[in-house]
């Protein structure tokens, strides 16, 4: 018997984009909180749904640790778990039925459960802690074990006397000591089976790990129910030591740091590198960061440290949209960044948003435009997504309906009136998608590749007139940038951008 099983909701093959990218990580969210609960005694399990299948395997880790209590814990480290998907909601509502067959308390934290505790309320879940929960999940599990009623706890809510939810007296639990914990344990995660679905995939093994927690930029449009605008960020010399670890230890051969910004701090890099030196921990890495952090500075640090790639959120090559999520960057950033990796060798993926309420044509094809001229060695692609809690959200609340979550990562649908219908900017994703893959290809498969993204942004020539939406929503921030809008690059233009 162990006292605390813990899991979390999130199954690679129930998300089919991430099954065909096949990058299974950790859990270092719910991993954190076990490092949490065992510096306060308690033995601790783990089933990990990321490769386990929770709806036939979760009743044996059950009744195999025969727990006091269950967490659902989600993790705030995954970008996906942060989107709040529905099928998340229904393997939590399958953990908790099972968990409640054997009569065992559920605690359940998360995004979505910190947005909409009476929901998870509602399907069995006892407790929901809201925000930064480690220190509250130790101090309700204190109180449950002893089997004493849990006193006031912040970001606590449970069903009252009254038969109706109580909060405490802060709505979100914080903990400001989040550095001080552990790393997480090693000997929860089944690293054999991570390695060897690694391997197959990709042909080496890449273990994730966070430097920092929480972002303080405030781009309008992303959530953050746990952290808020706050940034914490642990000493270089222990990311550095848990990097030689997972090297030396776990076998790691690559490292993905998933931080939401990495280099924040331009002093701690430059530590940061000289730790890794000293310590024979460098590994190749990826990082995702912003385009007016990559300074020639820390382009040259990372450079040195092992890092292979940057992921920057660009979101878009309009100006005008970028002011208007209140991004804070320029244009004019995102080329000297791309340029700058690109002279120390290291690889540069953006990440673009479609979709934003008033992103006319123009809009979109200033982005693809920007693709093609700053050329990244790769992009990821994804549309507006309200979130409770952002301006984004309060903006187009009252034009969702029934379906205001994503089912899973590809699910990609507009949820509100934007300017062209869902099917328009997929078809504008594959043709951009389709080119930059035809990049890096020889000369003979270029040739077949250009006619297959030729005849993916003709359907984008021919979709447009007809994808418009009359009822589009009305954007409330103006153009402050004054920039005027460039023409789509002729298709043309793409002969002879191999470079063979």
């Amino acid at each position: 018997m162990v006292d605390i099983l813990l899991t979390h909701s999130y199954h690679l093959a129930y998300d089919q984009k991430q099954v065909r990218k096949m990058q299974p990580y950790r859990p270092l969210g719910t991993l954190y909180a076990a490092a949490a609960l065992r510096d306060a005694g308690f033995s601790v399990a783990l089933f990990d749904t990321m490769l386990s299948d929770p709806e036939t395997e979760f009743r044996k880790s059950l009744a195999y640790h025969d727990p006091k209590i269950v967490v659902i814990y989600e993790d705030d480290f995954n970008f996906l778990t942060k989107m709040c998907l529905t099928r998340m909601r229904e393997v939590a509502w399958h953990l908790t039925d099972a968990a409640k067959e054997k009569e065992v308390p559920v605690i359940a934290h998360g995004s979505d459960a910190t947005d909409h505790p009476e929901l998870f309320l509602s399907h069995g879940i006892d407790y929901v802690l809201r925000g930064e929960a480690e220190q509250a999940l130790v101090a309700l599990c204190t109180y449950l074990i002893k089997g004493r009623k849990p006193a006031e706890i912040d970001g606590l809510v449970r069903i009252g006397d009254s038969g109706e939810a109580t909060y405490g007296d802060r709505s979100l639990s914080r903990n400001p000591d989040w550095t001080a914990l552990h790393q997480p344990p090693t000997d929860l995660t089944d690293f054999n089976s991570y390695r060897h679905a690694w391997n197959k995939a990709h042909g080496f093994f890449s273990v994730n790990m966070v430097s920092s927690r929480g972002c303080p930029y405030q781009c309008n449009w992303c959530a953050k129910p746990i952290s808020g605008n706050k940034f914490q960020l642990r000493a270089a010399s222990s990311v550095a030591e848990e990097m030689r670890q997972l090297k030396h230890e776990a076998g790691a051969e690559h490292i993905w740091f998933s931080d939401d910004v990495f280099a924040l701090n331009r002093h701690w890099v430059q530590e940061f590198v000289s730790e890794v030196s000293r310590r024979g921990a460098a590994l190749p890495f990826k990082i995702q960061s912003r385009a007016d952090l990559m300074t020639e500075e820390t382009v040259a640090a990372l450079r040195s440290a092992g890092c292979a790639e940057v992921w920057m959120g660009v979101e878009s090559g309009s100006q005008k949209i970028l002011d208007a999520m209140d991004k804070g960057l320029n244009i004019s950033s995102v080329r000297e960044a791309r340029q700058r990796l690109k002279e120390f060798g290291i690889r540069a993926g953006y990440f673009l948003q479609f979709g934003y309420p008033r992103e006319c044509w123009s809009d979109l094809q200033e982005t693809i435009a920007f693709v093609r001229n700053t050329r990244p060695d790769d992009i990821g692609i994804s549309f507006s997504y309200p979130l409770p809690g952002t301006v984004f959200y309060e903006r187009v609340q009252t034009q969702l309906g029934s379906k205001r979550n994503w089912a899973d990562s590809d699910d990609l649908c507009i949820m509100f009136q934007a300017e062209y219908t869902s099917g328009f900017y997929r078809a504008v994703r594959d043709a951009l998608h389709a080119e930059v893959d035809t990049w890096t290809l020889d000369r003979q498969r270029f040739e077949v590749g250009f006619a297959s993204v030729e005849r993916l942004w003709n359907e984008v020539s021919l979709l447009e007139p007809i994808s418009r939406n009359p009822d589009a929503i009305e954007l409330t921030a103006t153009n402050a940038s004054g920039k005027t809008r460039v023409n789509l690059v002729p298709i043309h233009q793409l002969t002879g951008a191999t470079g063979a």
